[in-house]
């Protein structure tokens, strides 16, 4: 009986090293796709649903119901609505250039354009937020599915677009922080006596990215390479200046590309929108903002100061 026993115990043994081994073998790593092809689906996949779908822009029309909740509904052009203005006929666009190293991608493909879409239901009578400012918004995000992946309809949430990090991420995906700035903050802020308030006149409409400025191959919103829709009711917005030097963090952006990680004029590692002393001279930048000489250089740019 105890032979049998253990032989029975090491073919039990066998058989599960065999399944371990078998399915290590079978582990397939497959590399992202290409931004290049991805983004061609991606727009003609916007551009479709776009195409085919419309919003209630009349209940944005002026004067606006008092009422109304201002959320923005969408619904199929057919049948009844077969006469409705498509989102497409509203839709702005804006072209983005990436780069496979701009997702840690090793792939090699330079500047490729990526389109963003946006509507604009209601423009908003405050401030246009910049890139790296930070804004109070309520938001929901979705797959052109229409799957809710993330929402913030309720409790308005403050996002700084740029982030404090010296990693190069913000958190905030390009699409996001290149489409808030086409709204407007609101105005006057109304306290409704149950703890909660309004805000008059605020930003709201729909932005439309390509995987590309958003998640790309992740799979944050349940789905890898798919382009994502935003419903955005914006606010408030404060100007950034992260290092509080009194230079505004968008000001820092010295060659106007985009990427503040690669202003860093006393090459000490800290670019300028984080560093307090931006040409290293032991002067703090907030005591250099002047300029001396009348060069057009601020002194805490000015290497001749």
């Amino acid at each position: 009986m105890t032979i049998k026993r253990i032989l029975l115990l090491t073919l039990i043994f066998v058989a599960i090293w065999s399944c371990k081994k078998d399915d290590g073998n079978d582990i397939e790593v497959v590399p992202p796709r290409l931004l290049s092809e991805v983004a061609v689906e991606n727009d003609a996949e916007i551009q479709a649903y776009l195409k085919t779908h419309f919003y209630n822009y009349e209940d944005f029309e002026e004067p606006i119901d008092e009422g109304f909740d201002l959320r923005i509904r969408i619904d199929t052009i057919a049948g009844a609505n077969a006469d409705k203005k498509s989102l497409f006929e509203d839709a702005k666009t804006q072209v983005i250039k990436i780069s496979s190293s701009d997702l840690g991608l090793d792939a090699g493909e330079v500047d490729i354009e990526h389109t963003l879409y946006y509507v604009v239901a209601r423009e908003g009578i405050g401030e246009n937020p910049t890139p790296v400012d930070s804004v109070y918004l309520k938001y929901q995000g979705m797959r052109l599915d229409e799957t809710i992946f993330d929402s913030r309809l309720g409790a308005p949430v403050w996002f700084d677009m740029q982030g404090s990090g010296v990693s190069g991420n913000s958190g905030v995906i390009k699409g996001f922080k290149e489409g808030m700035p086409k709204f407007k903050s609101g105005g006057e802020i109304i306290e409704n006596g149950d703890g909660t308030f309004t805000v008059t006149g605020s930003g709201i409409g729909l932005i439309f990215m390509p995987s590309g400025i958003a998640y790309f191959s992740g799979s944050a919103p349940g789905a890898s390479y798919a382009p994502l829709m935003f419903e955005v009711n914006l606010l408030a917005t404060n100007t950034s200046d992260h290092d509080r030097d009194g230079v505004n963090t968008i000001l820092e952006d010295l060659d106007k590309d985009g990427n503040l990680f690669n202003d860093d004029t006393d090459q000490d590692g800290i670019p300028n929108y984080l560093d307090t002393d931006d040409d290293g001279d032991g002067i703090l930048t907030k005591d250099e903002i002047k300029d001396a000489n009348n060069d057009g250089v601020p002194d805490y740019l000015d290497k001749n100061i």
